[in-house]
């Protein structure tokens, strides 16, 4: 068996991503904790945002450079994010990641690419994890965006209005994961101290050549 191989989208604080590789794979908040025997061997962790100056200071300030990889990427940009992550996943001879991690993002995805572009981006994540883990924003959160945005004197989000895809955004994310993206939906572990539900997808599509854990 390979490395453990972990998709970060939307990696919006590079410090919650190494929080996520410590956790992983067990690893004590110290000094030390690159001289630990685990450290680098069981996951290889890419992170990606489409923030540069987000990416260079996670880049600088990580302890895991190693491992944990930080990259600029527009993840609704098909052509650009192909070729990266075919790239990425070859220099494993994998072609697909074990789980992703998809923490907040999926309204920013919504409100700016639509109901199209939040299913084609659900499309796309269940055909290259294995497992996905997801935290949905609820849908007061959008409402909440869509407050400040007009607060700031600016007009609303392009799609906002035009959502068909609305309401219970958990029970609709799930709908689209499970009866359009060959997935099932693991485990639900709850809710966040921001009230946000943390959902575990495994595929349920035939186990291609590189997707074995």
């Amino acid at each position: 068996a390979g490395p453990l191989l972990g998709l970060d989208v939307g990696c919006n604080s590079g410090e919650l991503s190494v929080a996520l590789y410590r956790h992983l794979l067990g690893l004590q908040e110290s000094k030390g904790s690159l001289d630990e025997p685990a450290a680098g061997k069981d996951l290889n962790l890419l992170c990606c945002d489409i923030d540069p100056v987000l990416i260079e200071r996670a880049q600088q300030c990580s302890p895991f450079p190693a491992s944990i990889s930080f990259a600029e990427l527009d993840i609704m940009d098909s052509s650009a994010r192909d070729s990266f992550l075919s790239s990425y996943l070859g220099r494993f001879g994998r072609s697909t990641f074990d789980i992703g991690f998809c923490m907040s993002v999926t309204m920013w995805i919504h409100l700016n690419h639509g109901d199209r572009g939040l299913v084609e981006f659900l499309a796309f994540l269940s055909s290259v994890c294995t497992y996905l883990l997801m935290e949905p924003q609820p849908w007061k959160c959008y409402r909440a965006a869509a407050r400040r945005l007009r607060r700031l004197g600016r007009s609303d989000f392009d799609h906002f209005r035009a959502l068909a895809i609305n309401g219970d955004m958990v029970e609709r994310i799930t709908q689209i994961l499970t009866k359009d993206c060959a997935m099932e939906l693991v485990r639900c572990f709850g809710s966040t101290s921001w009230d946000r539900s943390l959902l575990l997808f495994k595929s349920n599509a035939s186990s291609p050549e590189g997707r074995s854990p």
